[in-house]
Parts: C-alpha cells; sequence; structure tokens
C-alpha cells in the first residue's frame, strides 16, 4: 500500500468535492461529523490523514461510511440531487469500501 502522497492528497479532495455534491452537504457538515478544527479542506484532510495513519485505507474508507451512515439517520431537508443519493440503498462510499476490500483480498 502506498502511503499519503500529494496525488492521493488530490485524489481523496475530489472525492470528497464529489461526494459532497452528491449527498447535498458541505464541507461544514463533514467538519462537524469528522470533529475537525475548522471547514477549510486542509483541516478536514488532516484528520482523515490521521486516521489512514493509524488504520490504513480500510480505515479511512470506514470512517467516511460512519459519517454517510450518520447523515443518512438525520432529519433534514434534501434537495432533488440529494435526495436521488439517498434513495440509493448503497452510498457512494459503500461501493468504495467494498472495492477496497477486494483489491486487498486478492
Amino acid at each position: 500500500m502506498s502511503g499519503w502522497s500529494p496525488d492521493f492528497e488530490n485524489d481523496l479532495t475530489q472525492l470528497l468535492k464529489d461526494w459532497l455534491k452528491s449527498q447535498g452537504r458541505t464541507q461544514a457538515d463533514l467538519r462537524r461529523s469528522l470533529r475537525a478544527a475548522s471547514t477549510r479542506l486542509p483541516s478536514i484532510l488532516e484528520v482523515l490523514e490521521r486516521d489512514y495513519k493509524a488504520q490504513g485505507i480500510q480505515g479511512l474508507a470506514t470512517r467516511l461510511c460512519q459519517v454517510e451512515n450518520e447523515w443518512h439517520g438525520e432529519e433534514r431537508p434534501l434537495d432533488a440531487n440529494a435526495a436521488k443519493s439517498v434513495s440509493d440503498p448503497f452510498g457512494q462510499l459503500d461501493l468504495l469500501l467494498q472495492e477496497i476490500r477486494e483489491d486487498c483480498s486478492e
């Protein structure tokens, strides 16, 4: 497994932006769920980097899945895009975690 690198961080940043958009969420929502010091992306990435260094890519994916599950348990008004993604029984992060597990078992 490769470590945390600038390329990995850039890929993760893009994944987070796409994920937040598909969920109808903001960086502030993610900051609250991760208990990061700031809504700025470097602060959010710092929390995720700690998870990654402690538990690897599976730990990182698990943490993000927990955030998504937390969000799905909340009552909040949804826009049309978020409603569409909530109706999906498999979150994007669950699919990512499944791919990671498959890659690790090979």
